[in-house]
């Protein structure tokens, strides 16, 4: 029972965009709100943390997928989410595709400016391709010409995707301060002095408080830049509920009822759908300005499958003669997927895997099929970007 509570509380995904998204960055981010790191790392200053190679930093981009693990609450609740950050330039295009080949789930970050561009319709594809459920983060919420609503309508259009916007931002260009959850309807502002680490909560009637407003002069600015009214709100919301419950028959009936669900009706819903990709859920931020990071990382929670929200692997007997599935379980036989094979100065050979099913020991013995020979496991490796912790199994 304890290894199936571990699986659902597990994710496993990858970072996606164009090249300059902001990916590295928000993955950066990830690790300082988790605690995997005491301090940001910066792509433009060569300190990020999963750009590693020399080459990475001298040219400030991603050019080889790079992997970590961290832990994020939920609810109380630990989960651990195993993450793949993949480059984003053309170039390096098989790196994204060997990566989405083992991953359960995928965020897809979009420029607030730009939009979807010619690499994000290519990583697109791809996940398409291997049914990869995909969250949306809007980044960049801060420059000049960032544009949410631009954003949600070139993935309609350039994607054929369904987007649903989960929530709205409060601000634009150099008055974005925060966002505005239509879920749990409420708004979540970030304090710059604490590198986003702490922000604000309150009630969504509290935004057009004139009390409130009186002393918050930045509140202000930002409902004036986004144009938001309490109508405003209302309305945007009810279209964003009536959407979610359009595509999920589960609450459809009682939606037309009531005309209203409550938000962990909601959260359900989209997860249903989200995984059956019917919808994409989109949340919006600015990751090099430090928001909207941690409301990211719930949607991976709430929305992203665990290994046991996915269909059970496809693969044949040892003689070839029938088609075996391995599901998610320990009790399955071990079956796993090697889809990278790096050189490491220390270690020598370092052979990344997906496991699918059963248990992987150090000292075990396993059977390669592609060389249909038997190979003992010398030493199982977590892997944090270039750095090694040993583990048994």
């Amino acid at each position: 029972m304890e290894a199936r509570t571990q699986l659902e509380h597990t994710r496993n995904i990858g970072i996606m965009a164009h090249i300059d998204a902001g990916k590295t960055t928000s993955t950066e981010r990830i690790l300082f709100y988790t605690g995997v790191t005491y301090k940001i790392g910066e792509v433009d200053e060569g300190t990020a943390t999963m750009d590693w190679m020399e080459q990475e930093r001298e040219r400030g981009i991603t050019i080889t997928s790079a992997a970590t693990t961290t832990i994020w609450k939920r609810f109380d609740q630990p989960y651990r989410v195993n993450i793949i950050d993949t480059p984003g330039h053309v170039d390096f295009t098989v790196e994204v595709e060997r990566s989405l080949r083992v991953l359960d789930g995928a965020v897809a970050i979009f420029d607030a400016v730009a939009g979807v561009q010619p690499q994000t319709e290519t990583v697109w594809r791809q996940a398409d391709k291997y049914r990869v459920p995909r969250l949306a983060f809007v980044n960049k919420m801060d420059r000049v010409g960032a544009d949410f609503d631009h954003c949600i309508r070139s993935m309609r259009q350039r994607l054929s995707a369904h987007p649903v916007p989960l929530q709205f931002p409060l601000g634009k260009e150099d008055s974005f301060i925060g966002i505005i959850d239509f879920i749990e309807q409420k708004v979540v502002i970030w304090l710059e002095d604490t590198l986003g680490a702490n922000f604000e909560e309150f009630p969504i009637a509290k935004l057009w408080d004139q009390a409130f407003l009186k002393d918050r002069p930045e509140v202000v600015a930002a409902i004036k830049a986004s144009a938001i009214s309490p109508e405003f709100y209302k309305e945007h919301r009810e279209k964003v509920v009536e959407y979610i419950a359009e595509h999920d028959d589960a609450i459809l009936a009682k939606y037309l009822a009531e005309r209203e669900l409550k938000p962990e009706e909601l959260r359900a819903s989209i997860r249903r759908s989200t995984i059956a990709l019917k919808l994409v859920p989109v949340v919006a931020g600015s990751a090099f300005k430090n928001k909207g990071i941690q409301p990211l990382l719930d949607a991976v929670i709430d929305y992203l499958p665990s290994p046991l929200d996915v269909p059970p692997v496809e693969g044949a007997s040892l003689d070839g003669t029938e088609p075996l599935l391995r599901r998610a379980s320990d009790d399955q036989p071990f079956s796993a997927l090697a889809f990278k094979i790096m050189s490491d100065p220390f270690v020598g050979h370092l052979t990344y895997i997906r496991v699918y099913s059963g248990v992987l020991k150090a000292g075990s013995y396993v059977y390669n099929a592609s060389k249909c020979t038997r190979e003992r496991i010398g030493r199982l490796l977590r892997m944090h970007a270039n750095k090694r912790e040993e583990i048994d199994a």
